[in-house]
């Protein structure tokens, strides 16, 4: 073989391999601030069922009212973090916490952060995000919460343009979920047209708002355990 055309194949060849490689790696998005919250009380006992809220700040808004009022008939832990469908530090975070504990009830939501994902990014990852879910709690009953609509700061009668992409979002959730038989816990619909609900930012709840949806969580999850 000619000494360029050697070089012409070898050139072809990185070439190619690093295209392979670009393409495997996973597109991540991140935050100027990111975090992650995981709180497991009774870790060790075993005489109630143990119940996993997974989701994001709302989430951990709510979980308090909603441990004190599944009280004595199941406890109950949390997973709130700023990751989002898409990045592969979500699978991570849920596949550390449900190696380490077992649980007989999992309701999860995941759709108010990542931004910077589509909607078509949304619809490949999140199966991922439910097979995690279901590898690492196989004997768990789930329970997928819709993401809550966003209004305008300060302007809380005005609704965000961002929830035209919540409500693809849960559409997209809707169909894959319900393709499992997952029941829905509709949260959006809860709170839609209650704008009284919302802080200034337009993204968090004032406490009535907050009441409303752990009561309709803890509902959920009292639903599901009753079931044989």
């Amino acid at each position: 073989m000619h000494p360029r055309s050697s070089i012409r194949l070898a050139a072809c060849v990185i070439l190619t391999t690093c295209l392979v490689c670009q393409a495997d790696e996973p597109k991540v998005v991140r935050e100027p601030i990111e975090w992650l919250d995981v709180w497991v009380p009774n870790a060790s006992a075993t005489d109630l069922p143990r119940v996993l809220l997974i989701g994001d700040s709302i989430t951990r808004a709510y979980y308090p009212e909603v441990e004190a009022k599944l009280k004595g008939k199941a406890y109950v832990a949390r997973l709130a973090t700023s990751k989002s469908v898409g990045d592969p530090a979500l699978l991570a975070e849920v596949s550390l916490v449900l190696s380490e504990y077992h649980f007989d009830v999992i309701h999860f939501n995941n759709g108010m952060h990542g931004w910077g994902y589509t909607e078509e990014d949304y619809r490949q990852h999140f199966p991922e995000f439910l097979a995690t879910i279901k590898s690492g709690a196989k004997d768990a009953k789930l329970i997928w919460a819709t993401t809550t609509p966003v209004r305008t700061k300060d302007h809380l009668d005005q609704v965000s343009d961002r929830t035209e992409r919540v409500k693809a979002r849960n559409q997209i959730g809707r169909e894959i979920v319900e393709k499992e038989k997952i029941p829905v816990d509709d949260l959006f619909t809860l709170v839609e047209n209650h704008p009284e609900y919302w802080k200034k930012d337009g993204v968090h709840f004032e406490q009535p708002g907050v009441a409303a949806e752990a009561a309709q969580v803890a509902k959920s999850v009292e639903d599901v355990l009753k079931k044989p």
